[in-house]
């Protein structure tokens, strides 16, 4: 009896020429969206934090419905863009290095995911950062590993959050106003949705040798 080869085990399995080449590729272009974010934040700081206060996300305010858009972009300060950069570029690199049309589409998924949840129930107040795409690209990974068998997707996740433990503390309770915890929380569960809505789809197994080959069928190919 034949078998097939799982995705994975293609031209982009871990450890290739291209496996490398997608990855270098997806950091350059991850860093290179970070300089975008540093001018946003020069605008923010020049109108003393206005351009966040008028797009953020205001919970259960109308007016406040297009954060769920804008957010992500916007920062409360150098600071809170410093602590998201590194590990939006780690993330987003090999997040990215799947495929562009898998990481736009996973993207808006956990932008629209984290973004609707902290209008929903968050906090009183104006939500901003990338944070929650962060989480979201955590949970994409690790669902990833699992639903796709790509074990080094989980591997990486887990060092990546493991390295930043401490933001990882934001998916729990906390007193702190400026963490957005459901917007953590939701952005973790927009990425387990994203993983599983556009995973690869293992082919099916070859019974008889005389028949038909059946191709891989993937739900969102790049």
């Amino acid at each position: 009896m034949n078998e097939l080869s799982r995705p994975d085990d293609g031209p982009l399995r871990f450890g290739t020429e291209v496996f490398y080449a997608s990855l270098g590729r997806a950091f350059v272009v991850m860093c290179a969206a970070i300089p975008v974010l540093f001018l946003i934040e020069v605008l923010n700081w020049t109108s003393d934090h206005g351009l966040v206060a008028a797009t953020g996300i205001e919970p259960r305010r109308l007016d406040g419905l297009d954060g769920v858009l804008f957010a992500p972009f916007l920062h409360w300060g150098w600071a809170h863009l410093y602590a998201n950069s590194i590990p939006l570029i780690l993330l987003g690199t090999f997040v990215l290095s799947a495929g562009v049309r898998r990481f736009l589409w996973s993207t808006g998924v956990i932008m629209l995911v984290s973004g609707l949840g902290v209008w929903f129930v968050g906090a009183s107040g104006v939500h901003a950062g990338a944070s929650g795409v962060i989480f979201g690209y955590l949970g994409l990974l690790l669902t990833r590993g699992i639903v796709e068998r790509s074990w080094w997707n989980a591997a990486v996740a887990v060092l990546i959050g493991l390295l930043y433990w401490w933001q990882l503390s934001g998916v729990l309770p906390t007193e702190n106003e400026n963490i957005s915890t459901m917007g953590h929380l939701f952005g973790f569960v927009g990425g387990v949705l994203a993983a599983i809505v556009f995973r690869r789809r293992r082919p099916k197994r070859r019974t008889d040798p005389s028949g038909p080959l059946n191709l891989p069928d993937f739900t969102l190919p790049r």
